[in-house]
């Protein structure tokens, strides 16, 4: 699959459980039921993944962490919080150039609508055409 066709089954996931719990839960809730029901669909998930950070010639091996790595392809930013704010990119991109990875959600289940609470943020991925 491509990075394009994960972020579709993760939006139509997003979209479920939103719908069914609404807005309100903490994170680690909504993470955990993504990551099954991202497994549910026969999506590779790993929760938590540390993210090395390099300066110079240090690496720090839990410099930050990826909430959701899809298929090894698409980093989930989960969020709940009242409005979506800019850091949130900023922080998923940064995710993205340390990764190496392509395409990112943020995914902010505390908005009244999922459609509203995602973002998309882009690392160098070439749309599909």
């Amino acid at each position: 699959m491509t990075e394009n066709e994960i972020a579709a089954v993760v939006v139509d996931a997003c979209i479920k459980i939103h719908t069914t719990l609404g807005p309100g839960l903490f994170e680690n809730v909504y993470e955990a039921i993504l990551a099954r029901e991202l497994e549910n669909r026969g999506l590779q998930v790993e929760r938590q993944v540390p993210i090395p950070v390099t300066w110079e010639e240090l690496v720090f091996d839990e410099g930050c962490r990826a909430d959701l790595i899809v298929e090894d392809k698409l980093i989930i930013e989960l969020k709940s919080v009242e409005k979506n704010l800019p850091v949130h990119k900023k922080q998923l991109n940064t995710y993205l150039k340390l990764s190496g990875k392509k395409l990112g959600l943020v995914t902010n289940f505390g908005m009244a609508l999922m459609k509203e609470g995602i973002a998309r943020v882009v690392n160098g991925l070439e749309e599909d055409g």
